[in-house]
């Protein structure tokens, strides 16, 4: 992955996916999809794409939706992708896999303190910036400040995502149901599929 080319996500450009082979039965219910919202695929959801996943939704709208995978790192190291930024040299900040859509496009995302060109809000203090950010973070990193970045994202068409929804497919919790940059990865869709599955579990906004 020696080029990899920042692209301000846009909706206008989203790629279709294809049906879920296998259809997902409603182990859980439907409810309403946001910008901010962590998407947790049900454990009967067989897409390769998608099994044991939780994703950000980074946009939703009439136009469709757009979310990153937080839970697949990858061997690679950023320094190796962002090559002239020197700040990140001797560093072990990880490449991320955000989804099967361009996965030549670099999404960088954000915990911030203050608002930053270049960044826009998703929720809950999170954001997504580009490399300028990056380089503006690292330079004088706060507390409580984090990055992540990402290869790739993920899209569904207008409608889509509300059919799987109702195909019980995915679960919805809060951004802020955990920590997405401190807390393992690892660990992230087994803890969503237990807040999920406790008694009495409705939307966590």
């Amino acid at each position: 992955m020696k080029q990899i080319l920042w692209a301000v996500l846009c909706l206008g450009g989203m790629l279709v996916l294809p049906s879920l082979s296998v259809m997902a039965q409603q182990e859980f219910m439907p409810l309403p999809v946001h910008k901010g919202a962590l998407l947790v695929a049900s454990p009967s959801l067989e897409d390769p794409n998608f099994t044991q996943t939780v994703l950000l939704i980074v946009d939703h709208g009439p136009r469709g939706t757009i979310g990153l995978i937080l839970n697949r790192p990858t061997n690679v190291l950023l320094a190796e992708v962002l090559q002239d930024l020197p700040m990140l040299k001797q560093t072990n900040h990880r490449l991320f896999g955000g989804g099967p859509v361009d996965r030549t496009q670099l999404v960088l995302l954000f915990r911030l303190r203050q608002i930053l060109p270049d960044a826009r809000h998703i929720a809950n203090g999170i954001y997504v910036g580009t490399p300028t950010v990056l380089e503006r973070v690292i330079a004088g990193l706060k507390p409580n400040e984090a990055f992540r970045a990402f290869a790739g994202f993920a899209a569904w068409a207008p409608g889509q995502l509300d059919y799987e929804m109702r195909q019980g497919s995915w679960g919805v919790l809060s951004s802020s149901t955990f920590d997405i940059f401190d807390k393992n990865p690892e660990t992230f869709w087994s803890d969503g599929i237990g807040v999920l599955q406790a008694p009495r579990t409705i939307s966590h906004e």
